[in-house]
């Protein structure tokens, strides 16, 4: 790629089309997806509804700013708010929803102070990069957006930190780049329950861990958290651009007209494919997500964390994290594995990411847990064999 930023390490191939839980490349291979586009098709490719609502809103308008009435984002966002006395602020990315989070949180408590975590991620614009606690995204940027601090994940120490002088905390209630470590469900609801006490807004970036990927709508309900604002993108609209703000509606207070805004935000195409993806993530589905998830466990219980390069496996529903030893390089496991037809992620500290379509039926799952027991146990055969 002569004519692009080399931002990103890329595998040589590209991905030319997508059908279901599979991909083609181009060269004609067809690899079972583990990846859903690091957790956005969760609905996979070419999926008949969305498809059909994206093309049907294709034949009338596509964009119209922001500046008219828009049942259809409204329609969105009742379905955003489930019932709930919340309202939304639509943006184009997960980044654009945390940086309206926290724009929300400093103009509506007039306090700076921001609470976050160690090995977070939210973001690579300014304010979400600096909420991020990963040093390597951060390199080269200072200075920061200032009053942004940092405890550590599943610590009580923390607790300590969550004082009346914040305006928010942010956290992610399983951290996905940071290496696919769930929270502790003692621990998030004493985060929870220290910020209802305090005055402190909770903020939980559900980017990546929304839209049924926990088996819930929204990860944090599996905890039974109450957050103040969640953030939501990757998976709304199954592909196409979009990110939303959804916070309580007392919080309009502080967001008025002119107070923030995007051009393309909620934009019509986007909001036809995620009101689709909403009104299909029904509570049968979502049971079923959970339960073909209990039996991806099971297989990995049993085929893969045995393996002795395997130190753990972490996670929540279907955002699974194998954690390997330094003897095995992560990249070497999922180069291997795209030979065998299988593509997986990497994340944090040496660790296999697994974030296939939650509508992947059991037998691709098996399938795709027997391969990666398969090729783990492949390679440390080699590397035994090589010391």
């Amino acid at each position: 790629m002569q004519h692009v930023f080399p931002t990103y390490q890329r595998f040589p191939f590209a991905i030319t089309d997508g059908q279901g839980v599979h991909l083609t490349d181009n060269h004609g291979k067809t690899y079972l997806d583990f990846t859903a586009g690091i957790g956005v098709c969760n609905f996979g490719y070419h999926q008949p509804q969305i498809q059909a609502a994206v093309t049907q809103q294709l034949t009338h308008i596509w964009h119209t700013s922001n500046l008219y009435e828009n049942e259809l984002q409204d329609a969105v966002a009742g379905l955003l708010a489930n019932g709930e006395e919340r309202l939304v602020y639509f943006a184009n990315s997960g980044t654009e929803a945390n940086e309206a989070a926290l724009k929300l949180a400093r103009k509506y408590t007039g306090k700076t102070g921001i609470l976050a975590f160690q090995h977070s991620f939210h973001g690579r614009t300014y304010g979400a990069m600096s909420m991020t606690g990963n040093p390597h995204i951060q390199a080269g940027y200072a200075p920061l957006v200032p009053g942004i601090t940092f405890a550590t994940y599943n610590d009580d120490a923390a607790l300590d930190k969550i004082t009346p002088e914040l305006a928010a905390v942010i956290l992610e209630v399983v951290q996905g780049e940071g290496g696919v470590f769930a929270g502790q469900t003692a621990w998030l609801q004493a985060v929870n329950a220290k910020c209802q006490a305090t005055g402190v807004l909770l903020i939980i970036d559900e980017v990546q861990t929304g839209i049924g990927r926990t088996g819930y709508r929204m990860a944090y309900e599996g905890y039974g958290l109450d957050p103040d604002i969640y953030t939501v993108a990757k998976g709304l609209a199954n592909g196409l651009p979009v990110g939303a703000m959804v916070g309580r509606r007392q919080l309009a207070t502080a967001f008025g007209p002119g107070s923030h805004g995007s051009t393309f935000a909620g934009n019509a195409v986007a909001m036809a494919a995620a009101k689709r993806v909403l009104t299909q993530l029904t509570p049968a589905l979502l049971t079923t997500v959970r339960a073909h998830a209990e039996l991806v466990w099971q297989a990995l219980a049993t085929q893969v964390e045995p393996i002795p390069v395997v130190k753990q496996i972490t996670g929540k529903g279907l955002m699974i994290g194998i954690h390997l030893d330094e003897q095995m390089p992560v990249n070497q496991v999922i180069t291997r594995l795209q030979v065998e037809g299988l593509l997986t992620l990497s994340a944090g500290d040496n660790t296999l990411r697994l974030l296939p379509p939650i509508v992947m039926q059991p037998a691709d799952l098996l399938a795709g847990i027997a391969l990666i027991a398969k090729v783990l146990t492949t390679l440390t055969t080699e590397v035994t064999t090589n010391e």
